[in-house]
């Protein structure tokens, strides 16, 4: 009795599905060190002597480590103050844009309602708008309230600025969150807004963590309006770009690390929601 053939396996899909991985990989890879050299090479500077800054060609290990430039830097009148005023600029608007666009945002995704899609475009249009177009009629109206020259002035600026993206990425997250949740937290006793606050939120938090990321990242990095709608209490991307301008390369670099870092260790403390909001996307 003869055995039969053995049908040959073809590989090829196999071979071709690993090099497609394999070349995403390698992209992802390369993208990620042209976002990371950068900011490496300002950490190296912004911890290298001033002597070693005149070094040609710079090598790339930092080998005239020194701390005096950033403890000079840190020490200069104004910094402290300045990293202060934008801690609290940051989270001021993360927190008013949070409160105000959520609900927002989830009325945009759960009602229908006589013009919401040119709602939808305006929120765009007004994203789009320069900073000075804003930051300049701003200035006139804080000057009669008598909040020019304060954080809450710089934070009302940001919100103005944050808040159309912040209801247009809840509202995606929202209509992802299953009707049917909420509608069975009403029919066990929850009001609107207890079955919003017990169900919904939960369910959109890593959403929300998202967009948190973008509203802080651009309220730390602001610095045009900032300098605009403050003289004294200025945030410290604004006291940079106006007191640094004309200090030696050195200091330069220490104020650029100084703006870098406090955006890099947000978004590594808020990862994980972003990475768990990608997930419950794909499922």
């Amino acid at each position: 009795m003869s055995q039969p053939t053995p049908v040959p396996i073809d590989y090829a899909p196999l071979r071709a599905h690993k090099r497609r991985r394999a070349g995403l990989q390698v992209l992802c890879v390369a993208i990620s060190l042209f976002m990371a050299i950068p900011i490496y090479l300002i950490a190296v500077a912004a911890f290298s002597s001033r002597a070693g800054l005149n070094v040609f060609p710079q090598p790339l290990w930092p080998q005239y480590f020194d701390t005096e430039t950033m403890a000079t830097f840190l020490a200069s009148t104004g910094v402290l103050a300045g990293f202060i005023n934008s801690l609290y600029v940051g989270i001021g608007t993360l927190l008013v844009s949070t409160l105000v666009g959520a609900p927002a945002g989830y009325a945009l995704a759960r009602f229908a309602f006589r013009g919401k899609d040119p709602y939808q475009l305006f929120l765009l249009f007004t994203r789009a708008l320069p900073i000075v177009v804003l930051s300049v009629p701003l200035a006139s109206v804080f000057l009669t309230a008598g909040i020019f020259d304060t954080p809450l002035a710089v934070i009302l600026l940001h919100t103005a600025l944050a808040l159309p993206t912040t209801i247009l990425i809840t509202a995606s997250v929202f209509v992802s969150v299953p009707v049917d949740a909420e509608e069975a937290a009403r029919i066990f006793g929850c009001s609107p807004v207890g079955a919003f606050v017990r169900v919904v939120l939960p369910l959109a938090l890593p959403g929300i963590a998202a967009a948190s990321i973008f509203t802080f990242v651009t309220s730390w990095n602001e610095v045009l309006g900032a300098t605009i709608l403050t003289f004294t209490q200025r945030t410290i991307p604004a006291l940079v770009l106006s007191s640094l301008s004309d200090s030696p390369m050195a200091f330069r670099f220490a104020g650029g690390f100084v703006l870098v870092l406090p955006a890099l260790l947000f978004i590594a403390v808020m990862r994980k929601y972003l990475l768990n909001m990608w997930g419950t996307t794909i499922r």
